[in-house]
C-alpha cells in the first residue's frame, strides 16, 4: 500500500491527501505559543542553572524556557523600573508599616491625599498589633509614581516597601474625559 504523500494528486483534492497522511509524532508539534519566538542559546555557569532548576521546579515549569522567559520578563521590568520609568503605568505600592510610631499612619493618609490624583484604590491589613499592611493601587506618570513611593517607603516606621510598576498604554489609563467612553463612574479631580 502507498503513502498518500507519495501518490501524485491533483490540487483541488490536496486537503484530502493532507487530512488522509499520517499525523505527526508527538516530539515534532510545535506548539502554537512557540511559533512565533526565536530560538536563543546562552552559556550559563553551573551554579546558576542550578538555581534556575530549582526555581523551575519550587514554581512548576513545564520546561526552563518558560521559567528563563519569565526571568527575562521581570529582569526587564525591574530594569526599567530602576532606570526611571516614565509615561503612563499603573502599579502596585505595596509596604508594612509600624502604626504606633509617632504620626506615621497621619503622615501617610497626608501623603496620599496630597497625591490623590495617582490613588486608584487601597487596602489595609492589621497583621498583628506592631505591624500593618497596605496595598495600594496607583495610576499616572511613572516619575510620578517613583515619586509617591519612594516618599512612603522612605518614612520612619515603614519596614519594608516595594514598588511593582507596569507601562500601560495611555489609552489604558482613565482620564477625566473618559466617562463618556464606558458605563461606570469615576470620581472627578478637584477644580
Amino acid at each position: 500500500m502507498t503513502n498518500a504523500r507519495t501518490i501524485p494528486v491533483p490540487d483541488k483534492l490536496q486537503w484530502a491527501a493532507d487530512w488522509l497522511a499520517p499525523a505527526p509524532q508527538p516530539n515534532n508539534i510545535i506548539p502554537l505559543s512557540e511559533q512565533f519566538m526565536r530560538r536563543v542559546t546562552i552559556m550559563l555557569d553551573d551554579a546558576l542553572m542550578d538555581e534556575i532548576d530549582r526555581f523551575i521546579v519550587e514554581r512548576g515549569y513545564q520546561n526552563r524556557s518558560e521559567a528563563v522567559r519569565d526571568l527575562a520578563r521581570a529582569g526587564v521590568r525591574q530594569a526599567m523600573e530602576d532606570s526611571g520609568m516614565d509615561g503612563a503605568c499603573v502599579a502596585a505600592l505595596v509596604y508594612v508599616y509600624e502604626p504606633d510610631v509617632r504620626d506615621l499612619p497621619k503622615r501617610l493618609t497626608d501623603l496620599f491625599h496630597d497625591h490623590h490624583d495617582l490613588s486608584v484604590s487601597a487596602m489595609h491589613v492589621h497583621l498583628d498589633r506592631g505591624a500593618c499592611l497596605e496595598v495600594n493601587v496607583l495610576r499616572g506618570d511613572g516619575r510620578d509614581l517613583r515619586c509617591l513611593g519612594d516618599s512612603i517607603i522612605a518614612e520612619r516606621g515603614v519596614r519594608h516597601g516595594r514598588l511593582v510598576m507596569v507601562p500601560a498604554e495611555s489609552d489604558d489609563i482613565c482620564d477625566a474625559d473618559c466617562r463618556d467612553r464606558h458605563d461606570h463612574a469615576h470620581a472627578r479631580k478637584a477644580d
